[in-house]
C-alpha cells in the first residue's frame, strides 16, 4: 500500500510537470521560426485527419468498454494518446516552418470560427492533465472506479477538442497559401 502511494505521488508529479511543460513548450516553439526552412504545407490535412481519427477511436473505445471489451478499449485509448502526440509534433513542426494563416471569412462565420478556435485551444490545454490522470488511474493503478469517474469528464472534452480540430482545419483550409 505504501509503495502504491509513493508511485501515485510520483505519477502526480509527472502529470503536473507534463501538464505545465507541454503548453509552455508548444507556446515557445509556436513563436519560433526555423530560418530558411521549407514550409511543411502538407501537414495540416494530415494532422486534421489525425484529429478525426482520434474522435472516431474515442467513440469506438467507449463502445468497446460498454460491450465489456477492456483490452480493445485500452488499445484504442493508447492509440488516441499516440495520435495526440503525433498531432502535437506535426502541429508544432508546421508552425515552426510556416507563417500562421489568417481566417478570411466574414460575418457570423468569423465569430463562429474564433469561438471554435479559442475553445479548442483552451480545452486542448485542459485536456492534458485530464487524459494523463484518467489513463493513469486505469493503466498504472488499476483503479477502474476512479478511472470511470475521471473518464466522464475527460471523454467529452477530448472528443470536443478532436472534433473542433477538424472543424478549425476545414474552416481555415481555403485560406492556406
Amino acid at each position: 500500500m505504501k509503495t502504491q502511494k509513493v508511485n501515485e505521488k510520483k505519477i502526480r508529479v509527472w502529470i503536473t510537470i507534463l501538464s505545465i511543460a507541454i503548453p509552455l513548450v508548444v507556446a515557445v516553439l509556436f513563436g519560433y521560426k526555423i530560418p530558411n526552412a521549407e514550409p511543411l504545407r502538407f501537414l495540416p490535412p494530415i494532422y486534421a485527419t489525425i484529429n478525426g481519427l482520434t474522435a472516431l477511436f474515442l467513440i469506438a473505445a467507449v463502445i468497446a468498454i460498454k460491450e465489456g471489451n477492456q483490452k480493445l478499449h485500452q488499445n484504442l485509448m493508447t492509440t488516441c494518446i499516440l495520435f495526440s502526440v503525433a498531432f502535437l509534433g506535426m502541429y508544432v513542426a508546421y508552425h515552426m516552418t510556416s507563417e500562421s494563416t489568417s481566417y478570411g471569412g466574414e460575418g457570423i462565420s468569423r465569430y463562429f470560427y474564433f469561438f471554435i478556435l479559442i475553445s479548442h485551444i483552451a480545452l486542448s490545454i485542459i485536456i492534458i492533465p485530464l487524459v494523463l490522470i484518467t489513463y493513469s488511474k486505469s493503466y498504472f493503478f488499476k483503479d477502474f472506479v476512479a478511472h470511470k469517474k475521471w473518464a466522464r469528464f475527460t471523454f467529452p472534452i477530448w472528443l470536443y477538442v478532436a472534433v473542433t480540430g477538424v472543424i478549425v482545419y476545414l474552416m481555415i483550409s481555403p485560406y492556406y497559401q
